[in-house]
């Protein structure tokens, strides 16, 4: 029941803000929109497996490209509409997960991380060579100027990446309170004795990479409709995996509002940095945003703006 409230709530949020975008009659506010959602899923995906139950994903971009390739490849066989090829890439992406959970997840700290690391080299070199997707050369996608009811398309991908934005939000406020929860918490705190204590953390685990992996592949699936140009260089983007991390680091890991809070932030003033050509306009820009922020809430709130809030009203 309180699962279910809170999903009706995030619904009528999301329905809230699209209609209130849409009064004000700017395109761009939906394609920057977009990007800040995408990161909304990212973060959300990254905290399931790196803020619930400890394990540092530096692999966040092999995930997210997955998504988007595999419906580079759909594309090129059948027209799908997008939120099949979102189910597609979330499945792709999510087999990707438990296979990678299953092979690394006996491996801990910063051994995990590296592996992860290594996983995204792996994916990036595979698809860099596979010509069916376009390779090294990148490939074009299509996409309709309309669609019905909404008329704009951009203002559609708007909307699909709410909706996941809405359901990666709920998966992460349900897992909390629930035996799924504190289980990845006695993994995180402590995972020799959660072994010792019973606790069936090799299983918890694929679960962790398996739903993580899926969330980022379909936040991944509809790039190709965005950008229209997708090649490795930005599928595989450095961006992708420091915003992931660095979203709930200063947003506050320990909930499902922190990765939210962060996302909001940072994505939002990454795309304010770009609307005022901030830095000449350089695309290296929203790095350093990010980077000075990162260092700044390391250094004055390392449990993130959640963390501080909360330890500010226990203070009073």
């Amino acid at each position: 029941m309180r699962s279910r409230s809170f999903l009706f709530a995030a619904l009528a949020v999301a329905a809230l803000t699209f209609e209130s975008l849409r009064l004000i009659e700017n395109e761009y506010l939906f394609f920057a929109g977009y990007v800040v959602l995408q990161y909304v899923v990212l973060a959300t995906a990254w905290n399931i497996l790196g803020g619930y139950t400890g394990y540092v994903n530096f692999g966040t971009a092999a995930f997210f490209a997955l998504g988007a390739y595999t419906s580079v490849a759909l594309g090129k066989l059948a027209a799908l509409p997008i939120p099949a090829m979102m189910l597609a890439g979330g499945a792709v992406s999510g087999v990707v997960g438990l296979g990678m959970g299953y092979l690394t997840l006996r491996l801990r700290g910063v051994f995990f991380a590296i592996a992860t690391l290594a996983l995204a080299v792996v994916v990036q070199t595979l698809i860099t060579n596979w010509d069916f997707v376009g390779g090294s050369r990148g490939a074009y996608t299509l996409r309709p100027a309309s669609v019905p009811l909404l008329g704009s398309y951009v203002q559609y991908l708007f909307l699909v990446m709410l909706g996941l934005a809405v359901i990666a939000i709920a998966i992460a406020h349900a897992i909390e309170g629930t035996r799924l929860g504190y289980g990845f918490a006695t993994i995180r705190d402590d995972e020799a004795a959660a072994e010792a204590s019973g606790v069936p953390t090799l299983r918890l685990k694929l679960v962790a990479t398996t739903l993580s992996g899926a969330l980022m592949g379909m936040a991944g699936a509809p790039l190709p409709y965005y950008v229209t140009y997708l090649d490795p260089a930005s599928g595989f983007n450095l961006a992708y995996a420091v915003n992931s991390i660095a979203m709930p680091l200063i947003g506050g890991m320990t909930s499902w509002v922190g990765p939210l809070v962060g996302a909001l932030l940072l994505g939002s003033v990454q795309q304010a940095a770009t609307v005022s050509n901030l830095f000449g306009g350089h695309p290296e820009v929203n790095l350093l945003i990010v980077g000075v922020l990162l260092i700044l809430f390391v250094i004055a709130a390392p449990n993130g703006i959640v963390g501080l809030i909360g330890a500010e009203a226990r203070r009073r």
